[in-house]
């Protein structure tokens, strides 16, 4: 879910610059959830009326119930649904903090910290609400951080640069991707199936912990992977520990 985001200034003066979710979402949901739910109680009786309509059983059950109790039922479930909702959005939202000499990217109860020198540039990829991804690259074209990112690009980039820090408009390495197809023989045969897991991963949950956690093992191996749809499309650099690395 896109939501506008909130920002602090920061710089070697003002601290981090942080860049989350705004906190009046986690209030604005449940209030609209209650909304929902007397929404739904009013036209219950209209709805059961209809008879195409889904839920016409706990519709049914919820004009049995004598008022004010139907009506009291129907805005706290709401707010339940607000609350559950907002919990989600929350959880799932990235919060970007930099400062002068690190990072901090957030994101499902997990902090991903790095130092200002092991970093080599920053940037947005993809497009649309749900394809863009905060991008981390360090030495040699690796990719540090690959993470979901529905937050306005302007303020993200805005936090890197009054710290000091590289923001790119592009992918610099853009033009060396090719798709992956499976069982490719420069790729060593264990990349090729993590590559497959990941492919299935990218199905059940295209932003979700399985899918970043094989993008990392991956890496280990000296493969970067991007994701488009349900298509996947690879670099190589040097592996991790590899010499020169």
């Amino acid at each position: 879910m896109h939501v506008n985001d909130a920002s602090t200034s920061g710089g070697a003066a003002g601290g981090a610059a942080v860049v989350a979710h705004p906190a009046w979402i986690r209030l604005a949901l449940p209030v609209l959830g209650i909304g929902a739910g007397l929404l739904v109680k009013g036209a219950a009786q209209w709805i059961i009326s209809l008879p195409w309509a889904p839920f016409q059983g706990p519709l049914e059950l919820l004009e049995s119930i004598p008022q004010p109790w139907a009506t009291v039922g129907a805005g706290v479930l709401g707010a339940v649904g607000g609350l559950v909702l907002a919990f989600m959005v929350d959880h799932d939202a990235l919060t970007v903090a930099v400062r002068t000499d690190g990072v901090e990217l957030t994101r499902r109860g997990r902090t991903h910290e790095h130092a200002r020198g092991s970093v080599e540039g920053a940037f947005i990829d993809g497009r649309g609400m749900t394809g863009k991804r905060l991008v981390l690259l360090g030495g040699d074209g690796r990719v540090l951080e690959r993470m979901p990112c529905d937050l306005k690009e302007e303020r993200v980039a805005e936090a890197f640069r009054v710290n000091g820090w590289p923001w790119l408009e592009a992918d610099p390495h853009a033009g060396e991707f090719r798709r992956w197809v499976d069982g490719l023989p420069e790729l060593p045969p264990a990349a090729n199936a993590l590559l497959r897991a990941r492919r299935e991963a990218l199905k059940d949950d295209a932003e979700g912990d399985d899918a970043e956690e094989l993008r990392r093992e991956l890496a280990e191996l000296g493969v970067v992977v991007r994701e488009d749809k349900d298509r996947q499309y690879f670099r190589m650099v040097p592996a991790q520990g590899a010499d020169g690395a």
